[in-house]
């Protein structure tokens, strides 16, 4: 079986630029001793925004690998596809998030409940779980209601993976299964059943993208209470290990953190977790590079500046479009973005900082950063003008791409 490494970050590169200069800094963070497996992503929403095409995302990942050198496992993420969108990534993907977010809650013939349920006598009662402080303690109303609420989901995303598999061939790809883009949180008690019936199903699953407490908006620092974040990050981790005994699940089942990128304040929860509990992880970095871009081009100064303060003006001007897509996972205070014209005025370091995620700087403006965020669909309508400029400031940007990677996110997650 095509097995994922123990630690794996998913790169997004929404105009495919910037493979190598993401590369480099896998590279930098395994020169001192520690291998972070790069996980290309960009999903069926992006390629449309975007007009691409799946395979160009294996060409420019494959072509950085073999530019730089680099020896180490590599894979090209499917991400969030369903169904209806996945056969345009089969041929050119080893790495599939399966998303059935849009499938909980839908409902399950009681039945069905009932035959889950009474395959899973061990999930009634008091569950004691090694690394959970507490017992979990259930009813049988609390296991029909849970059931009923994932069941559907879970076998849809059997469905989803057995497509896959009778193209590609069992144990030819590595499956994720995501839930995170839900109403609320899912409990560890939920995450138990939910692996049970993936099991169920036997789906070869080796990431999980829950839901977690807090908000996870786009570009900025995680929103939330990182403590009580912590203990159910360091539950799930037990829950994970529980059932790749229990269900015989694949021993390097590891949970996913979409979003993860910018999320600093809670790296250092994660790193302790997974210490505590010799785990793996897969994290999610996928509009930070496209950001870094603007960086790169604003640094640059003369027509990079210009070309990203028009950007800025399109995004302004088309915010409501630009951010309904993204709703949940966004909070823009309108009143704390600047005007245009504001912006026309700002030199190429004013831009830069108002932008920059340094969360210390007072220049910083985490509204800006997320309507940039969500406005990559700007500089794909400007099409040559954009992708000229990206190569005549390559260095400038380059040098972001790798910097931010290397020392805001893999550094302090994985780094001595």
């Amino acid at each position: 079986m095509l097995t994922l490494s123990k630690f794996s970050v998913g790169v997004g590169d929404r105009f495919a630029h910037q493979a190598k200069a993401q590369l480099r800094a896998f590279i930098k963070l395994a020169e001192q001793g520690t291998t972070v497996v790069p996980v290309w992503n960009k999903s069926n929403r992006e390629h449309l925004i975007i007009g691409s095409d799946p395979a160009s995302v294996r060409a420019a990942a494959d072509a950085a690998v073999r530019e730089l050198g680099w020896t180490l496992p590599y894979h090209v993420d499917a991400d969030h596809i369903r169904l209806e969108t996945v056969d345009r990534f089969l041929t050119p993907s080893d790495f599939f998030t399966i998303d059935v977010a849009d499938f909980i809650g839908k409902p399950t013939e009681p039945s069905a409940v009932q035959v889950f349920l009474g395959r899973h006598p061990e999930l009634l009662g008091k569950i004691s779980i090694a690394g959970v402080e507490a017992p979990f303690a259930t009813t049988i109303a609390q296991l029909e209601q849970t059931a009923a609420k994932y069941l559907w989901a879970v076998q849809e995303a059997g469905r989803i993976y057995r497509h896959i598999a009778k193209a590609k061939g069992d144990g030819a790809f590595i499956t994720e299964v995501s839930m995170d883009e839900t109403d609320r949180p899912q409990t560890p008690p939920e995450l138990l059943v939910i692996l049970a019936a993936i099991a169920d199903e036997k789906i070869p699953v080796q990431t999980l993208a829950p839901k977690f407490t807090g908000r996870f908006n786009k570009g900025v620092d995680y929103v939330g209470d990182i403590v009580q974040f912590e203990k159910e990050f360091n539950d799930d981790l037990a829950v994970l290990a529980h059932a790749i005994k229990q269900y015989g699940l694949p021993s390097n089942l590891k949970l996913s953190v979409h979003s993860g990128s910018d999320k600093f304040s809670i790296y250092a929860p994660i790193r302790r977790a997974l210490r505590r509990f010799d785990a793996g992880v897969h994290i999610k970095t996928a509009g930070t590079t496209w950001l870094e871009e603007l960086i790169g081009l604003a640094e640059a100064g003369g027509d990079g500046l210009e070309l990203a303060k028009d950007i800025y003006r399109d995004a302004f001007d088309q915010a409501h479009e630009l951010c309904a897509p993204y709703a949940a996972v966004i909070d823009i205070n309108v009143k704390n973005l600047p005007t245009p014209e504001e912006v026309r005025r700002w030199s190429s370091a004013g831009y830069v900082a108002a932008l920059r995620h340094d969360p210390k700087s007072p220049h910083f403006n985490p509204h800006v950063r997320q309507l940039l965020h969500v406005g990559y669909k700007v500089a794909a309508k400007m099409g040559d003008r954009y992708l000229k400029l990206l190569g005549q400031c390559e260095s400038s940007i380059a040098e972001n791409v790798t910097v931010n990677l290397y020392e805001r996110h893999l550094k302090p997650l994985f780094g001595d």
